[in-house]
């Protein structure tokens, strides 16, 4: 074993997680012939599942995502911080 104290930055790996649901789920709503933007918005709104199709687990997928945490990633992306 090394000594060495590992940084780990959770912040990002959050990031990449909620980037990979969010892809999952968009592409599940377009393979189920959705409007994926007008779903997930519906979604983030009202924090109804129903929204979210259950097609490849889209939907438990999506209910793993603090909607808090979703909107700040969406916003930071939106604005290429």
């Amino acid at each position: 074993m090394d000594e060495f104290t590992r940084k780990f930055n959770t912040a990002e790996d959050r990031e990449e997680q909620t980037h990979h649901i969010l892809s999952a789920v968009y592409d599940a709503l377009k393979e189920k012939g959705y409007d994926p933007i007008n779903q997930i918005v519906g979604y983030i709104l009202s924090e109804d599942p129903t929204y979210i199709t259950n097609h490849n687990g889209a939907r438990t997928l999506i209910c793993k995502l603090d909607r808090d945490e979703m909107l700040q990633a969406l916003v930071k992306s939106y604005l290429d911080l």
